[in-house]
Protein backbone atom coordinates (compact mmCIF):
# COMPACT_ATOMS: atom_id res chain seq x y z
CA UNK A 1 0.00 0.00 0.00
CA UNK A 2 1.45 3.63 -0.68
CA UNK A 3 0.16 5.52 2.18
CA UNK A 4 -0.50 4.10 5.67
CA UNK A 5 -4.04 2.30 6.02
CA UNK A 6 -5.05 4.65 8.27
CA UNK A 7 -4.67 7.69 5.78
CA UNK A 8 -6.37 4.99 2.94
CA UNK A 9 -9.63 4.56 5.04
CA UNK A 10 -10.07 7.79 6.13
CA UNK A 11 -9.27 9.06 2.59
CA UNK A 12 -12.57 6.79 1.22
CA UNK A 13 -14.99 8.05 4.32
CA UNK A 14 -14.56 11.23 3.52
CA UNK A 15 -14.83 10.17 -0.74
CA UNK A 16 -17.63 8.51 0.20
CA UNK A 17 -19.23 10.79 2.70
CA UNK A 18 -19.64 8.13 5.23
CA UNK A 19 -19.46 7.44 8.83
CA UNK A 20 -17.88 4.33 10.04
CA UNK A 21 -20.95 2.16 10.92
CA UNK A 22 -22.06 3.37 7.27
CA UNK A 23 -18.96 2.29 5.57
CA UNK A 24 -18.01 -0.68 7.68
CA UNK A 25 -21.48 -1.60 6.62
CA UNK A 26 -20.69 -1.21 3.09
CA UNK A 27 -17.28 -3.47 2.85
CA UNK A 28 -18.39 -5.92 4.94
CA UNK A 29 -16.82 -5.69 8.21
CA UNK A 30 -17.86 -5.01 11.64
CA UNK A 31 -17.30 -1.63 13.27
CA UNK A 32 -14.75 -3.07 15.64
CA UNK A 33 -12.99 -4.08 13.19
CA UNK A 34 -12.51 -1.16 11.09
CA UNK A 35 -11.74 0.76 14.78
CA UNK A 36 -8.52 -1.26 14.91
CA UNK A 37 -7.43 -0.65 11.36
CA UNK A 38 -7.92 3.16 11.81
CA UNK A 39 -5.85 2.75 15.37
CA UNK A 40 -2.07 4.40 15.43
CA UNK A 41 0.20 1.46 14.54
CA UNK A 42 1.92 1.87 17.76
CA UNK A 43 -0.99 1.24 19.21
CA UNK A 44 -1.52 -2.25 20.94
CA UNK A 45 -5.12 -2.67 19.62
CA UNK A 46 -3.95 -1.61 15.75
CA UNK A 47 -4.39 -4.74 13.34
CA UNK A 48 -3.36 -4.71 10.28
CA UNK A 49 -6.10 -4.41 6.96
CA UNK A 50 -6.22 -7.58 4.99
CA UNK A 51 -5.58 -6.97 1.35
CA UNK A 52 -8.83 -7.90 -0.27
CA UNK A 53 -10.29 -5.01 2.03
CA UNK A 54 -7.85 -2.64 0.45
CA UNK A 55 -8.72 -4.45 -3.23
CA UNK A 56 -12.60 -3.69 -2.31
CA UNK A 57 -12.23 -0.42 -1.25
CA UNK A 58 -10.69 0.47 -4.20
CA UNK A 59 -13.10 -0.97 -6.58
CA UNK A 60 -15.87 1.34 -4.51
CA UNK A 61 -13.85 4.18 -4.76
CA UNK A 62 -12.88 3.46 -8.52
CA UNK A 63 -16.43 3.03 -8.88
CA UNK A 64 -17.65 6.06 -7.45
CA UNK A 65 -15.29 8.27 -9.13
CA UNK A 66 -16.50 6.74 -12.95
CA UNK A 67 -20.11 7.52 -11.94
CA UNK A 68 -19.57 11.00 -10.35
CA UNK A 69 -17.27 11.64 -13.93
CA UNK A 70 -13.69 11.84 -12.19
CA UNK A 71 -11.14 10.50 -14.63
CA UNK A 72 -8.37 10.65 -11.25
CA UNK A 73 -7.14 7.69 -9.96
CA UNK A 74 -7.57 7.27 -5.96
CA UNK A 75 -4.84 8.75 -5.15
CA UNK A 76 -3.92 11.32 -7.75
CA UNK A 77 -5.92 13.84 -6.51
CA UNK A 78 -3.91 17.14 -5.43
CA UNK A 79 -4.42 20.20 -4.14
CA UNK A 80 -1.44 22.10 -5.33
CA UNK A 81 -3.24 23.82 -8.22
CA UNK A 82 -5.98 25.15 -6.59
CA UNK A 83 -4.90 26.48 -3.71
CA UNK A 84 -3.61 29.64 -5.39
CA UNK A 85 -4.46 33.26 -4.95
CA UNK A 86 -3.79 35.35 -8.16
CA UNK A 87 -2.51 32.60 -9.98
CA UNK A 88 0.17 32.23 -7.11
CA UNK A 89 0.63 29.35 -4.71
CA UNK A 90 -0.66 31.36 -1.42
CA UNK A 91 -3.42 30.81 0.84
CA UNK A 92 -5.15 34.15 1.88
CA UNK A 93 -8.56 33.66 1.84
CA UNK A 94 -10.94 29.87 2.40
CA UNK A 95 -12.66 31.71 -0.51
CA UNK A 96 -9.54 29.83 -2.70
CA UNK A 97 -11.07 26.56 -1.03
CA UNK A 98 -13.44 24.13 -3.51
CA UNK A 99 -14.83 21.00 -1.37
CA UNK A 100 -12.48 18.86 -3.56
CA UNK A 101 -9.24 21.05 -2.54
CA UNK A 102 -10.25 21.26 0.96
CA UNK A 103 -10.51 16.93 1.31
CA UNK A 104 -7.20 17.03 -1.00
CA UNK A 105 -5.80 19.03 1.59
CA UNK A 106 -6.88 16.81 4.62
CA UNK A 107 -5.66 13.70 2.81
CA UNK A 108 -2.39 15.46 3.00
CA UNK A 109 -3.07 16.43 6.64
CA UNK A 110 -3.79 12.74 7.17
CA UNK A 111 -0.45 11.94 5.94
CA UNK A 112 1.57 14.11 8.28
CA UNK A 113 0.15 12.80 11.44
CA UNK A 114 2.48 10.22 12.36
CA UNK A 115 5.24 13.40 12.24
CA UNK A 116 3.16 15.41 13.57
CA UNK A 117 2.65 13.06 16.49
CA UNK A 118 6.83 12.57 17.06
CA UNK A 119 6.15 8.96 15.71
CA UNK A 120 7.99 9.81 12.07
CA UNK A 121 10.96 12.39 10.93
CA UNK A 122 10.94 14.46 7.58
CA UNK A 123 13.28 16.48 6.20
CA UNK A 124 11.34 17.45 2.93
CA UNK A 125 12.21 21.10 3.33
CA UNK A 126 15.52 20.62 4.52
CA UNK A 127 17.65 24.23 3.94
CA UNK A 128 14.31 26.31 3.37
CA UNK A 129 13.49 29.02 5.63
CA UNK A 130 10.47 30.87 6.68
CA UNK A 131 9.81 34.01 7.71
CA UNK A 132 7.24 34.49 10.35
CA UNK A 133 6.09 38.31 9.98
CA UNK A 134 3.61 39.10 12.89
CA UNK A 135 2.78 42.46 13.11
CA UNK A 136 -0.07 41.84 16.14
CA UNK A 137 0.59 39.39 19.39
CA UNK A 138 0.34 35.96 19.18
CA UNK A 139 1.33 32.95 20.42
CA UNK A 140 -0.15 29.74 19.57
CA UNK A 141 -0.51 30.31 15.99
CA UNK A 142 3.17 32.17 15.15
CA UNK A 143 4.67 28.64 17.11
CA UNK A 144 2.32 26.66 15.45
CA UNK A 145 3.32 27.60 12.07
CA UNK A 146 7.21 27.28 12.93
CA UNK A 147 6.67 23.97 14.49
CA UNK A 148 5.18 22.74 11.58
CA UNK A 149 7.81 24.15 9.11
CA UNK A 150 10.23 22.64 11.47
CA UNK A 151 8.63 19.56 11.46
CA UNK A 152 9.63 19.09 7.99
CA UNK A 153 13.30 19.53 8.17
CA UNK A 154 12.75 23.34 7.45
CA UNK A 155 13.99 26.78 9.90
CA UNK A 156 12.36 29.88 10.99
CA UNK A 157 12.81 33.21 11.30
CA UNK A 158 10.61 35.54 13.70
CA UNK A 159 9.85 39.08 13.90
CA UNK A 160 6.76 40.10 16.24
CA UNK A 161 5.14 43.27 16.11
CA UNK A 162 5.31 46.79 14.71
CA UNK A 163 8.13 48.22 17.19
CA UNK A 164 10.90 46.42 16.07
CA UNK A 165 9.45 46.18 12.63
CA UNK A 166 11.07 48.62 9.63
CA UNK A 167 7.39 49.53 8.86
CA UNK A 168 7.90 51.61 12.24
CA UNK A 169 10.16 53.60 10.29
CA UNK A 170 7.78 54.09 7.16
CA UNK A 171 8.67 50.99 5.08
CA UNK A 172 5.64 49.95 2.83
CA UNK A 173 4.31 46.58 2.72
CA UNK A 174 5.69 46.07 -1.17
CA UNK A 175 9.30 46.98 0.13
CA UNK A 176 9.02 44.98 3.69
CA UNK A 177 7.58 41.87 1.26
CA UNK A 178 10.15 42.54 -1.49
CA UNK A 179 12.87 42.14 0.99
CA UNK A 180 12.04 39.49 3.07
CA UNK A 181 11.17 36.94 -0.41
CA UNK A 182 14.87 37.44 -0.94
CA UNK A 183 16.07 36.39 2.52
CA UNK A 184 13.14 33.26 3.02
CA UNK A 185 11.49 30.75 0.97
CA UNK A 186 7.93 31.46 2.34
CA UNK A 187 6.49 33.58 4.48
CA UNK A 188 3.25 33.90 7.27
CA UNK A 189 2.11 37.09 7.94
CA UNK A 190 -0.30 38.25 10.40
CA UNK A 191 -1.22 41.86 10.06
CA UNK A 192 -4.21 44.09 12.24
CA UNK A 193 -5.25 45.85 9.01
CA UNK A 194 -8.09 43.66 6.86
CA UNK A 195 -6.58 42.75 3.45
CA UNK A 196 -2.84 43.85 3.94
CA UNK A 197 -1.58 40.10 3.98
CA UNK A 198 -3.04 39.98 0.54
CA UNK A 199 -0.25 43.32 -0.58
CA UNK A 200 1.96 41.05 1.04
CA UNK A 201 1.46 38.11 -1.83
CA UNK A 202 1.02 40.32 -4.02
CA UNK A 203 4.74 42.03 -3.85
CA UNK A 204 6.33 38.38 -3.92
CA UNK A 205 5.94 35.29 -5.72
CA UNK A 206 7.14 33.26 -2.68
CA UNK A 207 4.20 31.46 -0.78
CA UNK A 208 2.21 33.63 2.27
CA UNK A 209 0.08 32.34 4.25
CA UNK A 210 -2.55 34.54 5.78
CA UNK A 211 -1.97 34.14 9.67
CA UNK A 212 -4.91 36.51 10.67
CA UNK A 213 -5.79 39.90 8.98
CA UNK A 214 -7.52 41.85 11.44
CA UNK A 215 -10.79 41.14 11.30
CA UNK A 216 -10.91 39.58 8.21
CA UNK A 217 -10.07 36.05 7.75
CA UNK A 218 -7.71 33.18 9.63
CA UNK A 219 -8.02 30.74 7.18
CA UNK A 220 -5.24 27.94 8.34
CA UNK A 221 -7.47 28.65 12.03
CA UNK A 222 -10.67 27.60 9.79
CA UNK A 223 -8.77 24.78 8.28
CA UNK A 224 -7.68 22.98 11.72
CA UNK A 225 -11.23 23.61 12.72
CA UNK A 226 -13.01 21.79 10.10
CA UNK A 227 -10.42 19.22 10.13
CA UNK A 228 -10.79 18.66 14.19
CA UNK A 229 -14.66 18.42 13.42
CA UNK A 230 -14.03 15.72 10.73
CA UNK A 231 -11.88 13.33 13.10
CA UNK A 232 -13.99 14.23 16.00
CA UNK A 233 -17.35 13.22 14.15
CA UNK A 234 -15.37 10.17 12.36
CA UNK A 235 -15.07 8.94 15.89
CA UNK A 236 -19.11 9.70 16.98
CA UNK A 237 -21.02 8.42 13.54
CA UNK A 238 -21.60 11.53 12.29
CA UNK A 239 -20.60 13.72 8.65
CA UNK A 240 -20.38 17.19 8.16
CA UNK A 241 -23.18 17.26 5.92
CA UNK A 242 -26.09 17.69 8.13
CA UNK A 243 -24.78 19.05 11.30
CA UNK A 244 -26.06 21.99 13.50
CA UNK A 245 -23.37 24.12 14.51
CA UNK A 246 -23.40 27.09 17.27
CA UNK A 247 -21.10 29.94 17.02
CA UNK A 248 -20.96 31.82 20.28
CA UNK A 249 -19.41 35.43 20.81
CA UNK A 250 -18.14 38.12 19.16
CA UNK A 251 -19.21 37.09 16.09
CA UNK A 252 -18.21 40.98 14.50
CA UNK A 253 -14.57 40.64 14.81
CA UNK A 254 -14.23 37.13 15.65
CA UNK A 255 -11.94 36.07 11.81
CA UNK A 256 -12.03 32.40 12.95
CA UNK A 257 -15.64 32.30 12.80
CA UNK A 258 -15.97 34.53 9.67
CA UNK A 259 -13.66 31.77 7.57
CA UNK A 260 -15.10 28.78 9.30
CA UNK A 261 -18.44 29.96 8.08
CA UNK A 262 -17.35 30.49 4.99
CA UNK A 263 -15.65 26.57 4.75
CA UNK A 264 -18.93 25.12 6.07
CA UNK A 265 -20.95 26.92 3.10
CA UNK A 266 -19.31 23.99 1.43
CA UNK A 267 -21.31 21.08 3.25
CA UNK A 268 -25.12 20.70 2.27
CA UNK A 269 -27.77 21.39 4.92
CA UNK A 270 -26.32 22.47 7.73
CA UNK A 271 -28.38 24.25 10.68
CA UNK A 272 -26.18 27.43 11.76
CA UNK A 273 -27.12 29.19 14.71
CA UNK A 274 -25.40 32.24 15.11
CA UNK A 275 -25.71 33.54 19.34
CA UNK A 276 -23.49 37.15 19.77
CA UNK A 277 -24.47 39.94 22.02
CA UNK A 278 -26.66 42.93 20.53
CA UNK A 279 -23.67 44.40 18.48
CA UNK A 280 -21.41 42.11 17.58
CA UNK A 281 -23.56 40.05 15.13
CA UNK A 282 -22.12 37.98 12.13
CA UNK A 283 -21.54 40.66 9.20
CA UNK A 284 -24.00 40.31 6.93
CA UNK A 285 -21.87 39.20 4.49
CA UNK A 286 -20.82 36.05 5.63
CA UNK A 287 -23.97 35.12 6.49
CA UNK A 288 -25.37 35.78 2.88
CA UNK A 289 -22.15 33.50 2.31
CA UNK A 290 -23.17 30.76 4.66
CA UNK A 291 -26.95 31.06 3.58
CA UNK A 292 -25.98 28.98 0.33
CA UNK A 293 -26.17 25.00 -0.10
CA UNK A 294 -29.78 24.96 1.79
CA UNK A 295 -28.33 26.04 4.96
CA UNK A 296 -30.69 27.35 7.58
CA UNK A 297 -29.41 30.18 9.23
CA UNK A 298 -29.86 31.51 12.65
CA UNK A 299 -29.84 34.44 14.69
CA UNK A 300 -30.45 34.39 18.50
CA UNK A 301 -28.99 35.96 21.87
CA UNK A 302 -30.72 33.28 24.41
CA UNK A 303 -27.86 31.34 24.56
CA UNK A 304 -29.48 27.97 26.41
CA UNK A 305 -32.18 28.23 23.44
CA UNK A 306 -29.47 28.58 20.87
CA UNK A 307 -27.22 25.83 22.19
CA UNK A 308 -30.01 22.66 22.05
CA UNK A 309 -29.30 19.97 19.67
CA UNK A 310 -25.80 21.22 18.96
CA UNK A 311 -23.65 18.88 17.23
CA UNK A 312 -20.88 21.37 17.57
CA UNK A 313 -20.40 24.66 19.57
CA UNK A 314 -17.80 26.88 18.82
CA UNK A 315 -17.31 30.11 21.12
CA UNK A 316 -15.29 32.91 20.73
CA UNK A 317 -13.61 35.54 23.14
CA UNK A 318 -14.54 39.36 22.70
CA UNK A 319 -12.16 40.60 20.66
CA UNK A 320 -12.32 44.21 22.65
CA UNK A 321 -8.89 45.37 21.24
CA UNK A 322 -10.74 46.05 17.77
CA UNK A 323 -13.39 47.74 19.06
CA UNK A 324 -14.22 50.82 18.06
CA UNK A 325 -17.16 52.60 19.66
CA UNK A 326 -19.38 48.79 20.49
CA UNK A 327 -20.53 48.23 23.95
CA UNK A 328 -21.11 45.01 25.16
CA UNK A 329 -24.39 45.27 25.98
CA UNK A 330 -26.07 41.72 27.12
CA UNK A 331 -22.63 39.87 27.02
CA UNK A 332 -23.03 39.01 31.01
CA UNK A 333 -21.66 36.21 33.19
CA UNK A 334 -24.96 34.22 32.30
CA UNK A 335 -23.01 34.18 28.72
CA UNK A 336 -20.54 31.79 29.81
CA UNK A 337 -20.57 28.32 28.63
CA UNK A 338 -19.72 25.91 31.31
CA UNK A 339 -20.11 22.66 32.86
CA UNK A 340 -23.73 23.00 33.70
CA UNK A 341 -25.17 25.34 31.21
CA UNK A 342 -23.12 22.56 28.61
CA UNK A 343 -25.38 19.20 30.80
CA UNK A 344 -28.45 21.03 30.51
CA UNK A 345 -28.28 22.24 26.89
CA UNK A 346 -26.20 19.44 24.81
CA UNK A 347 -26.22 16.20 24.54
CA UNK A 348 -22.96 13.45 25.38
CA UNK A 349 -21.59 13.70 22.01
CA UNK A 350 -21.50 17.61 21.57
CA UNK A 351 -18.34 19.02 20.35
CA UNK A 352 -17.12 21.99 21.61
CA UNK A 353 -14.44 24.38 20.46
CA UNK A 354 -13.03 27.28 20.95
CA UNK A 355 -9.83 28.83 19.09
CA UNK A 356 -7.72 30.36 21.86
CA UNK A 357 -6.81 31.85 23.79
CA UNK A 358 -9.35 32.10 26.08
CA UNK A 359 -9.84 34.34 29.12
CA UNK A 360 -9.33 31.84 31.99
CA UNK A 361 -9.39 34.41 35.13
CA UNK A 362 -12.24 34.14 37.57
CA UNK A 363 -15.78 35.99 36.39
CA UNK A 364 -14.53 36.20 32.56
CA UNK A 365 -17.51 35.32 30.12
CA UNK A 366 -15.61 32.84 27.90
CA UNK A 367 -15.52 29.27 27.89
CA UNK A 368 -15.26 27.68 31.67
CA UNK A 369 -12.16 25.98 33.25
CA UNK A 370 -14.95 23.73 35.06
CA UNK A 371 -15.12 22.08 31.50
CA UNK A 372 -11.38 21.17 31.63
CA UNK A 373 -11.89 17.26 32.06
CA UNK A 374 -15.05 17.35 29.92
CA UNK A 375 -14.33 15.37 26.76
CA UNK A 376 -16.46 17.01 25.15
CA UNK A 377 -14.19 19.66 24.87
CA UNK A 378 -12.40 19.49 22.25
CA UNK A 379 -9.91 22.73 22.20
CA UNK A 380 -6.32 20.77 22.82
CA UNK A 381 -7.44 18.52 19.90
CA UNK A 382 -7.94 21.34 17.93
CA UNK A 383 -4.89 22.83 18.69
CA UNK A 384 -2.78 19.74 18.16
CA UNK A 385 -4.34 18.94 14.41
CA UNK A 386 -3.19 22.47 14.02
CA UNK A 387 0.35 20.88 12.85
CA UNK A 388 -0.49 18.66 10.67
CA UNK A 389 -2.73 20.64 8.65
CA UNK A 390 -0.03 23.57 8.86
CA UNK A 391 2.30 20.89 7.48
CA UNK A 392 0.35 19.87 4.95
CA UNK A 393 0.18 23.88 3.84
CA UNK A 394 3.23 23.95 3.49
CA UNK A 395 3.80 20.76 1.63
CA UNK A 396 1.17 21.70 -0.86
CA UNK A 397 2.62 25.26 -1.36
CA UNK A 398 6.27 24.19 -1.80
CA UNK A 399 5.73 21.40 -3.93
CA UNK A 400 7.23 18.75 -1.87
CA UNK A 401 3.32 17.05 -0.11
CA UNK A 402 4.12 13.90 -2.87
CA UNK A 403 7.81 13.19 -1.04
CA UNK A 404 6.19 13.83 2.50
CA UNK A 405 5.60 9.50 2.51
CA UNK A 406 8.67 8.06 1.11
CA UNK A 407 10.99 10.19 3.11
CA UNK A 408 9.58 9.34 6.79
CA UNK A 409 12.14 7.22 9.37
CA UNK A 410 11.55 6.75 12.61
CA UNK A 411 12.04 9.40 15.20
CA UNK A 412 14.82 8.55 17.64
CA UNK A 413 13.85 10.49 20.89
CA UNK A 414 11.11 9.94 23.85
CA UNK A 415 8.26 11.40 23.04
CA UNK A 416 4.95 10.97 25.48
CA UNK A 417 2.45 9.42 25.15
CA UNK A 418 -0.06 11.80 26.20
CA UNK A 419 0.99 15.42 25.97
CA UNK A 420 -0.99 16.91 28.63
CA UNK A 421 -1.13 15.64 32.47
CA UNK A 422 -4.96 15.78 32.07
CA UNK A 423 -5.21 14.22 28.93
CA UNK A 424 -7.54 11.14 28.81
CA UNK A 425 -7.85 8.20 26.86
CA UNK A 426 -9.84 9.21 23.83
CA UNK A 427 -12.50 6.05 23.59
CA UNK A 428 -10.13 4.58 22.57
CA UNK A 429 -10.09 5.40 19.00
CA UNK A 430 -7.62 8.35 17.01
Amino acid sequence: MSSPQQVFLRDAMRRLNMTRDAFSNRIGVSRRALDTWLLPEDSAESRAMPDIVERFVTEILGSAATEAGATQSVHSSTAASQILFEGRPQLISVDQFSRDSVEALFRVADVMQPIARRQKISRVLEGAVLGNLFFEASTRTRVSFGAAFCRLGGSVCDTTGFTFSSMAKGESIYDTSRVMAGYVDALVVRHPEQGSVAEFARATHVPVINGGDGPGEHPSQALLDLYTIQREFSRLGKIVDGAHIAFVGDLKYGRTVHSLGKLLALYRGLKITLIAPRGLEMPDHIIDKISTNGHVVEQTQNLVEGLKGADVVYATRIQKERFADESIEGYTPDFQINQALLDAACGRDTLLMHPLPRDSRPGANDLSVDLNHDPRLAIFRQTDNGIPVRMALFAVLLGVDRQVQHSMRDATWRHPTYLGPDDAVFHGID
